[in-house]
Parts: structure tokens; C-alpha cells; sequence
């Protein structure tokens, strides 16, 4: 299936899309919205002939040019993380995060700056992966400000208070996949920084989602503003703290062999220093979410790899790790699926 003879969809993109109806109606409606993007921004499409675009879980991107420059048109299946992503990039205005250049709501499309998608964090070694990271956050923890745009971002806080409802139905829904004490952990996390949080003054405009493969080099080192930017945000307001968690549950095959959960904590610890962040406050919101992951694999048949993952790592944050769960290096990478 192609949008025309020059752009092809993805194969894991269309199969994703194409499970339901208003997946495949999207699908339909690829080709038009490139089409109308094309013309609206003036683009010339610059892919090599028979190369395909660039996807992630919920979008295709297609390189582009504009009066020669290279750009990224990205064209999102509209969902709410989609809606608001445009925003948050306004508001970094390029400052730790990739440059929007255009945008239309309508069609949930974006021009962004284009960077060097051959070339991610989940590449460099960590010692240096941690300084750059760190880097990012510092630049995109911005306060929120007056207007209506901060308006169309949800409030971490709030996220937490309505999973001290969700969690506790869904682990009984489920038949209870884990140990009481786990849910209750992320359920203490919940209470309290779902009310301390909205009160603290801290909170900042949070990139939720800022693992490794988030994080892309730039094509033309620009002064002040890094070699690597962030992408797919699925931003919120809230505690910064928060971010810190994906950065846990990927790469765990690099940790030490020794005492991989020690190395787990250490690597809570290493960033969230790095961004200037509270450790602790790192590691509870790690717990609460990984919690939240564990119970949406739990749902999934043939995620069993998934869940077990999102429990050694739950748990290890938690400091009791739970038993009767593959050694950490036989756990498997995120799917791209839930993280």
C-alpha cells in the first residue's frame, strides 16, 4: 500500500493501524493529508526512490524540503498525546527539544526541523547518555505560564489521583497478577504526590515519554542548543521527577551482571542528579508508573515478556524485588507498544 508512487506506508505502521475501523479510515486518509500538507507548506517530498518514511508508534513522518531546506513533515493519528504535542514544542521554541517550524490541528500535522534519525541516544554509551539527558530536562523544565495554550495539557497530579482509582479495579479485575504490597506502593505515590504535587510550586512542562530513542542528534551542531533534541513529547504539567522513569525500564540489558537492581537505583539516582532532580521523588514516580504499564501488559496476550519487566522493575524501585521473574538481562526491550 503507497500514499502515491513516491511514499510508501510503513509495514509495521499500516499493520497497526489497520486492526480497527478508525485506524484503517486513517490509513484511507493518508495519502490527501500529505497531499494537502504538501501544497499548504509548499514541500517537495526528499526521499530516495523505493526508501520509505520514518515512523513511530503513531505517526508517519516523511522528509521533506522546503525552498531546499530539510525538514519533517509528521502526520499523527489523532489522539489526545498527538493533539497537544504541538504546544509543548511551541513552547520550547527549539530550546532542548526539535524546532516546529508549522502546524495544523485540523490534520494533526507538523513541520518540524529535521534531525539525524540514524543517530540516538539509545547509541551512546551511558556514562555519557546521562550528562546529555540531564541536559535536556533542565531545558524543558519550563513553568507554566498564563494563556490558553497551558491550558490543553493534562496535570501529572490529577494523572495520579484518578490512577488511586483505576489501579486498585483493574489489579482485582485482573485477578490480582502481583502482590498486594506492589499496588500498594504505587498507590501511596498516587496519594501523596497527586496532592503534594499540585501544591509544591514545582511543577514544570514535562516530555513524559523521554527514553533513549526520544532523544535524536542533530543534524548541524547549533550553538547553545546541544547535538541531541527531544521528540514526542506526550507532554503534562507537572513534577519533572516523572520523566525519569522510562529511562529505567529501557537499556536494562546494560546494567551490571553483578547486582543488576543495586545498578538499577544507581541509574535512578545518576540522572535524576543530572537534571537536577530529586532521586527519591524519581523512584516513586517510577514505581507508580511502571505499576500502571504492569497492569496494561497484564491485559495484552503474548506481553508476558513486557509485564515481567514492568514488575522487576517496579519492584526494584520499590526495594523488594520480586521473585519467580526472569535474571534482568533476560528481560526484553520495550515493544514500543506501552512505554
Amino acid at each position: 500500500m503507497t500514499l502515491h508512487a513516491m511514499i510508501p506506508i510503513p509495514g509495521d505502521l499500516h499493520a497497526r493501524y489497520n486492526r480497527d475501523s478508525a485506524g484503517r479510515d486513517w490509513l484511507a486518509s493518508l495519502p490527501g493529508l500529505v497531499a494537502g500538507a504538501l501544497d499548504r507548506w509548499q514541500l517537495s517530498v526528499d526521499l530516495a526512490p523505493g526508501a520509505e518514511p520514518w515512523n513511530g508508534h503513531g505517526a508517519l513522518v516523511v522528509p521533506v524540503l522546503q525552498d531546499g531546506v530539510p525538514a519533517a513533515l509528521k502526520i499523527a493519528f489523532p489522539h489526545d498525546e498527538a493533539k497537544v504535542e504541538r504546544h509543548a514544542l511551541s513552547l520550547w521554541e527549539g530550546r532542548g527539544a526539535v524546532l516546529l517550524l508549522a502546524s495544523d490541528a485540523d490534520s494533526c500535522s507538523m513541520l518540524l526541523e529535521r534531525l539525524d534519525a540514524s543517530r540516538w541516544l539509545q547509541d551512546v554509551p551511558m556514562d555519557q547518555a546521562v550528562d546529555t539527558w540531564g541536559g535536556i530536562v533542565r531545558k524543558l523544565s519550563i513553568q507554566p505560564g498564563e494563556g490558553r495554550v497551558w491550558q490543553a495539557f493534562d496535570h501529572i497530579a490529577a494523572t495520579a489521583e484518578r490512577w488511586s482509582d483505576e489501579l486498585p479495579a483493574e489489579w482485582e479485575r485482573l485477578d490480582r497478577p502481583f502482590p498486594r504490597w506492589l499496588l500498594e506502593a504505587a498507590l501511596e505515590v498516587c496519594q501523596t504526590r497527586g496532592a503534594v504535587g499540585r501544591r509544591s510550586g514545582k511543577d514544570v512542562l514535562v516530555h513524559t515519554d523521554l527514553h533513549f530513542m526520544n532523544i535524536l542528534a542533530t543534524r548541524d551542531h547549533q550553538l547553545g542548543r546541544g547535538s541531541y533534541l527531544a521528540i514526542d513529547p506526550q507532554p503534562q504539567i507537572g513534577e519533572a521527577e516523572f520523566a525519569v522513569a522510562p529511562i529505567l525500564w529501557n537499556r536494562i540489558g546494560e546494567l551490571s551482571r553483578t547486582d543488576p537492581e543495586a545498578a538499577l537505583r544507581e541509574r535512578c539516582h545518576d540522572f535524576s542528579l543530572a537534571a537536577g532532580l530529586d532521586p527519591g521523588i524519581a523512584r516513586q514516580w517510577s514505581i507508580a508508573r511502571e505499576v500502571g504499564n504492569a497492569l496494561w501488559y497484564a491485559t495484552k496476550p503474548g506481553h508476558g515478556g513486557d509485564l515481567a519487566r514492568s514488575l522487576w522493575v517496579a519492584s526494584t524501585m520499590a526495594g523488594r524485588t520480586l521473585d519467580n521473574l526472569p535474571r534482568a538481562h533476560e528481560l526484553p526491550d520495550p515493544g514500543g507498544l506501552k512505554s
